[in-house]
């Protein structure tokens, strides 16, 4: 059987292990990283992820879902907090079963590594960096303990993230094009304990936002009844950004101004504020992704998205079922599948991450915004009343039938036609909704067919 190398066993490498042994392919993992199950998750990584309908949908295929459903905690809405402490819960979707979930990166990791590791025919080398490629053989030349060894096999995988080493390789040989496009915003996580008894200070099944029009706060719930907080603000220049934030005193007034319902609940704010590191935000688009059907990158090595529709994870995962599926239709010829597969899925991935940057603008400044709460709470009643009317939000987050480029169509344009109505009624609950139904209907019906 043909030999599988992975570099990475984060999150997309551990899953596509299981894939690929499922398939009786003898798998090689190599990770730089120590063991997560044994040392934890080292600095810089985010904590919290929101996992969704495309990402469980490749666990369930699995037989996963009994191993990661109990890490997750459901969140059915944004909580939205203004400066006098006010609070208004937009939920995600009127469907019961439409919700995303918070969970811990680390325990997520740990459950694939631990069903990857399962299979007989995988192991995972923790500890083992990949220092070189060799794309013609394939092979990978890997570094363990000061020992450099040469690892050659039938097909390699880039499933080593944002900053991967297998794609730069390609790019030094000339062999894709690559593109990265930095946010002039970072990122810092924060902890909001659990109350006495373990109590749960905020409310536990949502995802709760600050937003304040330049810069935004958020937060997501763990299971021990703590929330893993993020502050994202310009990294530098006047006004609130990290650079001005230099002092204690700076940041515990940025924090009583913007967001005063915080630190009454986070006693050591300045003290974490100052130990946790500044994150950089940035997307990352290549192409071609496949090299003769020997070396494919997935996941973030090919396409890293800033996190702020929380699909960087599900699309992750989502290429793993599109990469068997080709594999399936081409019957294990490596290089029809790896051609067909990038073929079909670059455009979903430019997609959601132009969503992606999109709902950054959204989370901060438009939530508070009148028209769009109109626009929100008319959506709300059309899902109610139509079964097969979907939000944008809907078509990206619940419906992983449907691609990601047709639902960046089909929900800017719905979004689009609902507030330029709501600019002209300020009142949602006395629009005639079956007229905006048929008008929406109608628009779809003329988009073009993307192929």
């Amino acid at each position: 059987m043909p030999k599988v190398l992975i570099v990475g066993a984060g999150l997309v490498g551990s899953l596509l292990a299981s894939f690929m042994a499922r398939r009786g392919y003898e798998v090689e993992v190599f990770e730089k990283r120590r063991d997560p199950r044994l040392y934890g998750m080292e600095e810089g990584r985010s904590i919290n992820l929101a996992l969704s309908h495309r990402g469980l949908r490749a666990l369930e295929r699995l037989g996963l879902q009994d191993a990661v459903f109990p890490l997750m905690i459901p969140m059915r809405g944004r909580m939205i907090h203004d400066t006098e402490g006010h609070t208004l819960l937009l939920p995600y979707s009127t469907k019961p079963h439409e919700y995303i979930n918070s969970i811990s990166r680390l325990e997520l990791n740990v459950a694939l590594v631990n069903h990857a590791e399962a299979y007989p025919n995988v192991n995972i080398h923790f500890g083992t960096a990949c220092v070189g490629v060799d794309w013609e053989c394939p092979a990978v030349e890997v570094e363990a303990n000061g020992q450099r060894q040469r690892i050659e096999g039938d097909v390699l995988f880039a499933a080593d993230g944002a900053g991967s080493v297998v794609r730069r390789a390609l790019k030094s040989a000339g062999l894709l094009q690559e593109e990265v496009d930095f946010l002039d915003y970072g990122y810092k996580e924060l902890t909001l304990p659990a109350g006495k008894d373990g109590a749960f200070l905020i409310e536990k099944h949502a995802l709760h936002i600050w937003p304040r029009e330049t810069f935004m706060f958020i937060a997501l719930p763990n299971l021990d009844a703590t929330f893993t907080c993020t502050l994202f603000l310009p990294k530098e220049g006047p006004g609130y950004s990290f650079e001005q934030l230099s002092t204690a005193e700076k940041v515990r007034a940025f924090f009583d101004t913007c967001f005063p319902d915080v630190p009454p609940l986070m006693p050591r704010l300045t003290e974490e504020y100052f130990r946790n590191p500044v994150g950089v935000l940035g997307t990352v688009r290549c192409y071609p992704w496949a090299y003769k059907g020997k070396v494919l990158l997935i996941g973030d090595a090919a396409h890293a998205i800033v996190p702020f529709y929380g699909q960087g994870m599900n699309a992750a995962f989502e290429d793993c079922l599109r990469l068997e599926e080709h594999l399936d239709a081409c019957r294990g010829d490596w290089q029809k599948a790896f051609d067909a597969y990038q073929a079909s899925r670059k455009k979903d991935t430019d997609a959601i991450a132009d969503l992606a940057i999109d709902n950054f603008y959204e989370m901060r400044d438009r939530v508070n915004d009148e028209d769009f709460q109109r626009m929100r709470k008319l959506e709300y009643r059309l899902e109610q009343h139509y079964p097969d009317y979907f939000s944008k939000y809907a078509l990206v987050t619940f419906h992983p039938e449907i691609p990601y480029y047709v639902a960046k169509q089909r929900g800017e344009l719905q979004n689009k036609i609902l507030l330029d109505i709501c600019r002209q009624q300020n009142d949602p609950e006395s629009i005639d909704l079956e007229a905006v139904y048929r008008k929406v209907q109608e628009a779809i019906e003329k988009l073009p067919v993307l192929s």
